[in-house]
């Protein structure tokens, strides 16, 4: 019997020119992909892909001899399923979005506003926590798919996508200490100055902790926060220096009533990213949430 699953991924690595790519495509980890191309080869008896330092390229004797008729074969399949998808108005079920309150604020709303437009027949359950409870919920299956903020670490059930959404920390200020943005600072000067902080074991404060360790600096806080919004609120009256994602201060930097404060070096750049139960097939209805981040 015809296994469709082996040549869709053998399709998905010919097209995409590369096992990663692939993987990333078809919403599995690359060893499974892999495992699926030497299986494949094996039925067939023949190699279909030569791997060379460029990628995955089809092999004369065998890929590019089956790609076209594989391609023909996976359209019609592809017509039927889209066939039986017009006798539904839409797709249905629900879908569980686990991320913090910040996330689904920043990264997540306008995207999900969207959908529910286009499907207003699924239901949308948002689960908000911390990166390591919502990572917990997806482990345990009580959210289909999970936004983190990264780094942190994934456990191997979990296949990661990253880098949905770039973040820049940066110090902010209010008017009291705006003579601060006039050029950049030292970290050294920044420690004269009461710091509003994230709380200890966010994945952003751990972040900052690290760095500043590897500069030999040790960043002593006079308020610890558990939300962007209250730092903002915090920073605006005048009660201190706060670290915050450039892109959750953006109206405020550019309304002028937060300045930001360069420093010498840098903050690292942090990332938001996307998991998945490893190997687990994927509803139609979040397989539709999920094409905005194929994007």
């Amino acid at each position: 019997m015809v296994n469709l699953e082996l040549y869709k991924v053998f399709y998905t690595v010919a097209k995409c020119g590369s096992l990663t790519k692939a993987a990333e495509e078809l919403y599995i980890s690359q060893p499974a992909v892999s495992q699926s191309i030497k299986q494949l080869e094996t039925q067939l008896g023949t190699p279909l892909f030569n791997r060379t330092h460029r990628g995955m390229e089809l092999s004369a004797q065998g890929g590019k001899l089956i790609f076209d008729d594989v391609e023909r074969a996976l359209g019609l399949f592809n017509q039927a399923a889209a066939r039986l998808a017009e006798l539904k108005t839409s797709a249905t079920g629900t879908i569980r979005i686990g991320a913090s309150d910040t996330i689904f604020e920043y990264f997540l709303a306008d995207k999900l506003a969207d959908y529910h437009e286009r499907f207003p027949a699924v239901k949308i359950e948002l689960m908000a926590d911390l990166t390591p409870d919502t990572i917990a919920k997806l482990k345990d299956k009580r959210c289909d798919v999970a936004f983190v903020n990264l780094p942190t670490a994934i456990d191997p059930a979990l296949d990661l996508h990253g880098n949905c959404m770039r973040l820049n920390d940066i110090f902010v200020t209010g008017e009291k200490f705006m003579e601060l943005s006039a050029k950049p600072v030292s970290f050294a000067t920044l420690q004269k100055y009461p710091l509003i902080l994230m709380e200890q074991g966010t994945v952003a404060r751990k972040t900052l902790d690290s760095f500043c360790k590897s500069l030999g600096i040790e960043l002593q806080p006079s308020i610890e926060v558990g939300s962007w919004d209250l730092m903002k609120r915090l920073v605006l009256r005048g009660m201190g220096i706060g670290v915050i994602p450039r892109e959750y201060a953006t109206r405020r930097l550019n309304e002028g009533s937060l300045f930001e404060v360069k420093t010498d070096p840098v903050l690292p750049a942090r990332s938001v990213g996307m998991l998945l139960p490893k190997n687990e097939p994927v509803s139609y209805a979040l397989h539709c949430f999920l094409d905005y981040f194929r994007k």
